[in-house]
């Protein structure tokens, strides 16, 4: 890397830690502060109500204050990773990012305290008189030895959670990826050598897991910047450095390394020579984890054994070895279940839950995160991503089943099943609201065909259609490119065993297809050849011909191209007196709940009747996902306060609506602000009959809704679940590009519902 891209890449750094705001963290407020009621609560005097509920009972602070859900990370600067004693406030910015891991993976809030104080018994404490704020500590980047004791002194004096994460964290995933390593190379822990670098905290952290997984004391040998420790060897050595003490006379790395199945790394750069790799096992598992530069690289270690098998602490190789595929989640699952401690039997749980994650199918969020990345379990696939989202409940409810089993757990969880699917809900923001969907979804066994079934967003989701509903998928592409495609994305599903194809390049059916195509279309112009030159082109078409064929109930379409293009050939093959499209509703879910946009699509500027037709499909969708409709017909007029084109249009579909009774509320025309502030309703029209809050906006034209929806995506964090085709009797769907694989699944649980469950 060239000087000028170095200090490009320092001043980026910077940047993102200075602009707009210093610093990575900030506090918000949970609760409201607008009024004098308000403020009586939160302090004076109504605060005292809930001193005196946790002075009565220690364990409603819980309840009552954040503490359940608080975690410290202590630090006092004098082994910041790669940079040494940097002391406490430079380990700031480190610290503060920790916190931030804790937020994004686990939802977990964290303060970051830096400490000047060198002495571990008065820094232990400290940490301890942190107690009653706290609900668990992530001790961080101590020098070892102080490490232990601090450690040791709190975790003897404290009754929440003290986890020493540069220790136990590092140990965890390691212990996690020497489990796939060892079952990739068929070996087992209890018959393998290890030679390991690095007498720090973190090594002897990680030899004391293997242990624990299996491996014999004696088949370990420790070395360090001295060399091999032994025993009566007096230089730099600790109490945890002795008990894995190897003969009684001094030896190099180089006169220890033969025949080892395993070099576990956590020292420094260019400590494990290419001929070292040489003299050790067949099959050899190298963990070089030295940051920012391992032990040897990874293709030099390969030069000399191309069957190696390798992990470092880098991004830029494959399996890194990173804390957050653990720290996060252990804490999660501790806090949970109340745990008064993290024990071995936790730390275990969480290294089976990382292990089996990573020999599971890998996530589709993990596979959008890490484009182009081999994912497939293997030996370059030992351990999970840390953005694949089923981490969370993987492993955090381990933990907190270990913690109930082993006693610790102040607050057992008795349902398990549910504490997990609750984990996953807050991850997938879609499941909660999805839920009525699936579960209606899961009554019927239904066919959908996907038009774009290449796609590898469309594989994934029918990967988890079959593992989540009873839906059967069939996909129209080239099935070479399919099987292809599965395989490199390290799905276990196959064309012709777990769903069919059909092949627009060549199926024995492609007669029957486009006679149907030419019989629907002979009288609008659509000639024979025409006819066998879309069935043969054409995968929307062709999904349509066979849900009209009834071949498949519901086809979904969309992943590429335009909305209007896709609705024209469905709208030809599939449109009737009965069935035409109506709309296109969205769902975008948003930190305050649901919002429905209509319509997005369809009608560019829709008259009257459309509108009104448009409102009472939204009312019967919305109900779909156990929500009573209450609509809002939105314009730039207010209630006809302008005579504009949209106010003309939206008064007019009220008075549609109004001609007959409904039964759902809906009111208009409006302002979006007034949709959704009541009081703000009340005032400007008081006789408005729209009860609370909008959760349905209905607007004059495709432009307005449209615009809404994305700005709530880009600016507002919106997860859309959508487009829903309405008036289609739910025999298709058209989803735009920018859909992921988890859209794809939820939009196949609307198309697997049948009609008869919403109308």
């Amino acid at each position: 890397m060239t000087d000028d891209a170095k200090k490009g890449l320092r001043q980026a750094a910077l940047d993102y830690h200075q602009f707009p705001k210093p610093g990575k963290l900030e506090i918000r407020a949970t609760k409201p502060l607008a009024n004098g009621r308000d403020l009586a609560r939160a302090y004076s005097p109504g605060v005292a109500e809930a001193c005196l509920e946790i002075k009565s009972d220690a364990k409603t602070a819980r309840d009552y204050t954040a503490r359940g859900n608080l975690v410290a990370v202590v630090t006092n600067g004098s082994a910041v990773l790669g940079l040494g004693n940097i002391g406490a406030l430079a380990s700031k910015p480190v610290m503060e990012g920790k916190a931030v891991l804790f937020k994004k993976f686990a939802n977990i809030d964290c303060f970051d305290i830096e400490l000047n104080e060198p002495d571990p018994e008065k820094l232990a404490d400290i940490v301890c008189a942190l107690e009653p704020t706290f609900g668990a500590i992530n001790l961080e980047d101590i020098k070892a030895p102080d490490c232990f004791i601090v450690e040791k002194l709190c975790r003897e004096r404290m009754n929440i959670p003290v986890f020493h994460d540069d220790q136990h964290g590092t140990a965890i995933v390691v212990g996690a990826a020497a489990t796939n390593a060892l079952r990739v190379a068929g070996k087992a822990f209890a018959d393998i050598k290890i030679v390991s670098t690095g007498g720090g905290a973190a090594g002897i952290a990680c030899l004391n897991m293997l242990l624990k997984l299996g491996v014999k004391r004696e088949n370990v040998w420790l070395c360090d910047i001295e060399g091999l420790v032994y025993e009566g060897r007096e230089t730099d050595m600790t109490p945890q450095k002795a008990e894995y003490a190897q003969g009684t006379t001094p030896a190099t790395l180089d006169d220890v390394i033969a025949d080892a199945d395993l070099f576990l790394g956590l020292s420094g750069p260019g400590v494990l020579k290419p001929e070292m790799v040489a003299k050790m096992a067949a099959r050899p598992i190298i963990f070089a984890l030295a940051n920012p530069n391992p032990e040897i690289d990874p293709e030099e270690a390969r030069a000399v054994n191309p069957d190696a098998i390798i992990a470092t602490g880098r991004s830029d190789f494959p399996n890194q070895v990173n804390n957050v595929l653990c720290f996060p989640f252990i804490f999660r699952g501790a806090l949970d279940a109340g745990a008064t401690e993290i024990n071995d039997e936790m730390k275990i749980a969480c290294v089976e839950g990382i292990a089996a994650l990573a020999r599971a199918t890998t996530s589709a969020e993990a596979a959008a995160a890490y484009q182009g990345e081999q994912m497939t379990f293997g030996a370059d696939y030992l351990i999970p991503k840390p953005f694949d989202p089923r981490l969370m409940g993987v492993v955090a409810s381990a933990v907190a089943g270990a913690a109930c089993t082993t006693g610790v757990a102040t607050r057992p969880i008795d349902d398990m099943p549910a504490y997990k699917a609750r984990l996953d809900r807050s991850v997938f923001k879609s499941a909660m609201i999805m839920r009525p969907v699936f579960d209606a979804a899961r009554t019927a066994e239904r066919t959908i065909v996907f038009a774009e079934g290449e796609d590898e967003r469309v594989l994934r989701a029918s990967q988890a259609i079959m593992e989540e509903t009873t839906d059967t998928p069939i996909l129209i592409g080239r099935p070479e490119v399919i099987e292809r495609r599965c395989e490199r994305a390290g799905l276990k599903i196959r064309p012709g065993i777990d769903f069919s194809i059909v092949n627009p390049e060549n199926d024995p059916r492609y007669r029957d297809y486009w006679e149907t195509y030419h019989k629907l279309m002979a009288r609008r112009g659509v000639t024979p050849d025409l006819a066998k030159a879309i069935m043969r082109t054409n995968t929307t078409a062709i999904g349509a011909v066979m849900v009209h064929r009834g071949e498949a109930d519901s086809l979904i379409c969309g992943t590429f191209g335009q909305y209007l293009w896709h609705l024209k050939y469905v709208n030809q093959i599939l449109g009737t007196e009965q069935y035409h499209p109506v709309g296109a509703l969205s769902l975008m879910i948003l930190e305050d709940g649901p919002l429905f946009i209509a319509d997005t699509q369809v009608h560019p500027e829709p008259t009257p009747e459309q509108i009104a037709e448009t409102v009472i499909g939204a009312a019967r969708h919305v109900r779909r996902f156990g929500m009573d409709p209450k609509i809002a017909l939105c314009s730039h007029s207010q209630f006809g306060n302008l005579d504009c084109d949209t106010g003309r249009r939206m008064r007019a579909a009220m008075e549609i609506l109004d001609s007959a009774p409904r039964d759902f509320a809906y009111e208009g025309e409006m302002h979006v602000d007034s949709a959704l502030d009541v009081e703000l309703r009340n005032r400007v029209f008081p006789e408005a009959h729209l009860p609370g809050a909008a959760n349905t906006l209905v607007f004059a034209n495709t432009d307005a809704a449209s615009a809404v929806r994305n700005a709530l995506k880009m600016k507002a964090g919106g997860l859309e679940v959508g487009p829903i085709l309405m008036g289609m009797g739910n025999r298709c769907h058209i989803v735009t590009p920018s859909i992921t694989a988890r859209g794809l699944l939820n939009m196949s649980a609307l198309a697997g519902t049948p009609v008869a469950h919403y109308g």
